[in-house]
């Protein structure tokens, strides 16, 4: 058995209580909380979840069910490097699985397992955002690394043998560069330093939704609804007693290949802040929060520094420009690594301290949401868009994309091409165009949209992106011909397992039983009953789930197997049928709880 971590040190309860009382032991900071306790204490001991239960006035198993939900909060103990590889595909087809296993021998260690005397452990996360720049790790959910190679794992080995402090790495290896490879309308524009909160200021609130109703702007995060249409039932849906209406940007791009909002918050800030405060100009809203994932801690510093620099120049706070009851205060909310609460009903939960669960609809979030009060959440992009459509007009952005789609799109391109990064198009762009431009050689297929998405084949890469062609969250994910598609919607359905919430059993048991087929095929054990089992579980998660997460789970399964057949195809040639049900495996946590590994522990070994 390997050696873990003394979890019969002492805790500072004292300093789990002062991270508490500085929240007021609000209930709906709990996330917050625990993720400040963790940076202490390093996991979550049974002390600290108690200390916190009494501090929010909840049961330590309330305090540890929600605590257990986020993949980033430890209830084990962890070592005091803690380095998670992102495992999305791109990082691997980068060579990150063989680097990880490179750097777990030179530490003596294995994925999962602790070093002796606790100093390092290792895993896999399920993508850091860094597609255009990896392989990429975090360590300690907190600082990320980039374009990690075999010799740089070498010298983080010694490092971390050294027990040298992640502030004194060398500070390339923490450098993330933009990538802005074709600037347009949003990326390319100055600060927005207050113009467009003037203008709204002078048009007055209804006028301003009405030119954000005449930009046609839809949300950029992968739905595309109207954002006047949301703003507006906002603005209609009553607000409890003492209240405010509540702004929420959307900043957790959980979407393996999706870095978009990354670059957004790191280079126009500005734009995403005062998109937000003319939203709660627009409603009436006195409070906002930026709900920013946890791969992305890294910037938490440069944006409370914009957010201080606007409130010293009258830009936020109290009488935003002079204007008398204009008054708005923006949060920043850490996630926790939990790719369902990029769906807005799961955030909202997350942001009142609660497991990410989607909720039942209706009640819609415009109608109740954060704390009961009516809630707009948009994403990161469609705020950059309505602050400069609340400058220069409905109008201006109307003009540019296709009549069904308005505007441009910032996109995230990574895998087989020469130059990966960040690229804005207008709507009615190519695929091909896009291919062209980022070095594309050879290419196979497309992801769009990340896994959640559509995949295309090379005959349909004369399409358009728009929501009435080929809509995007703004992700490309390019596969030359030297890839396994195949492997793609293994990898991508492994994906949907692990991130499923849980709460309906469609997608907690279908998205597991995707993953044992799949694995199955890719042992050598697949026949042509195995496709019709596929299909089955394809129709029944498309049709049964709670939210979208389940419903998009085996859109890579339907997509390759409709458009890459071949490659099931290699893979279905067994002339008999093999359950994927493994008895054996299923008695493996009643073996560990035992502490039984003998033969007579074992199925097949009897007899």
């Amino acid at each position: 058995m390997p050696d873990f971590a003394d979890d019969s040190a002492p805790i500072d309860l004292a300093a789990v209580d002062a991270v508490v009382r500085r929240h007021g032991g609000r209930r709906d900071a709990l996330v917050q909380i625990l993720r400040e306790v963790q940076a202490i204490t390093r996991w979550l001991p049974h002390e600290a979840i108690a200390t916190i239960a009494a501090g929010v006035q909840l049961t330590p198993a309330i305090v540890g069910g929600v605590a257990s939900f986020y993949r980033f909060f430890h209830l084990q103990p962890v070592g005091e490097y803690h380095l998670l590889w992102s495992d999305n595909i791109i990082d691997q087809m980068a060579g990150s699985r063989v680097l990880a296993a490179e750097l777990c021998r030179q530490l003596g260690i294995v994925p999962g397992q602790i070093s002796t005397g606790g100093l390092v452990s290792t895993g896999f996360t399920s993508c850091t955002g860094m597609g255009d720049q990896g392989p990429a790790l975090l360590v300690n959910q907190h600082q990320v690394l980039t374009r990690m190679n075999s010799e740089r794992v070498a010298e983080l080995a010694e490092l971390v043998l050294a027990r040298v402090p992640v502030v004194d790495w060398p500070a390339q290896w923490q450098q993330v560069d933009p990538q802005l490879r074709r600037s347009d309308q949003l990326l390319a524009a100055a600060p927005m330093l207050g113009a467009g909160l003037q203008a709204c200021l002078a048009r007055g609130a209804e006028a301003t939704l009405a030119e954000i109703d005449g930009s046609r702007l839809r949300g950029r995060g992968g739905a595309g609804f109207r954002t006047a249409d949301k703003w507006r039932l906002c603005r209609r849906a009553p607000v409890l007693p003492g209240g405010s209406r509540i702004v929420v940007c959307n900043a957790d791009e959980g979407e393996p290949g999706t870095f978009k909002d990354r670059v957004l918050l790191s280079c126009q800030p500005d734009a995403v802040i005062e998109g937000m405060t003319i939203a709660a100009r627009v409603l009436g809203a006195r409070h906002a929060f930026l709900y920013l994932r946890g791969e992305y801690r890294y910037l938490l510093e440069s944006l409370q520094a914009v957010l201080e620099r606007r409130r010293a120049q009258g830009l936020l706070g109290r009488n935003i420009l002079g204007e008398p009851g204009f008054d708005l205060e923006i949060e920043i909310h850490i996630g926790a690594g939990a790719y369902v609460c990029g769906e807005e009903s799961s955030l909202i939960e997350s942001l009142e301290g609660k497991r990410g669960t989607p909720r039942i609809r209706p009640p819609f979030p415009v109608e109740r949401g954060y704390l009961g009060q009516p809630t707009v959440v948009n994403n990161v992009e469609t705020f950059c868009a309505a602050a400069h459509i609340a400058e220069r007009g409905g109008a201006w952005w109307a003009a540019i994309g296709t009549p069904q789609s308005s505007g441009t799109k910032v996109h995230s391109i990574s895998g087989d091409c020469e130059r990966p990064g960040i690229y804005e198009y207008p709507f009615g762009t190519s695929i091909e165009q896009m291919l062209h431009d980022c070095g594309a050689q050879r290419t196979q297929a497309v992801q769009v949209g990340g896994p959640s998405g559509i995949c295309l084949a090379a005959d349909e890469f004369g399409r358009r992106i728009g929501f009435e062609d080929v809509p995007t969250a703004g992700a490309l994910m390019v596969f030359d011909q030297t890839r396994d598609m195949f492997d793609v919607a293994r990898n991508f359905s492994h994906f949907f397992a692990h991130e499923s919430c849980g709460f309906c059993t469609p997608c907690r048991v279908g998205t597991e039983l995707v993953v044992r087929r799949m694995d199955k095929l890719a042992a050598g054990h697949g026949s042509m009953f195995d496709e019709g089992e596929l299909r089955e579980l394809e129709a029944l998660l498309h049709g049964t789930t709670h939210c979208g997460l389940g419903a998009s789970a085996t859109n890579p399964l339907r997509d390759t197997l409709l458009r890459f057949r071949p490659a099931y195809e290699r893979r279905l040639q067994s002339p008999r049928f093999t359950p994927a049900f493994d008895l054996d495996a299923e008695l493996a946590p009643a073996r560990h709880v035992t502490g039984r590994d003998d033969a007579g522990a074992h199925l097949e070994r009897q007899g």
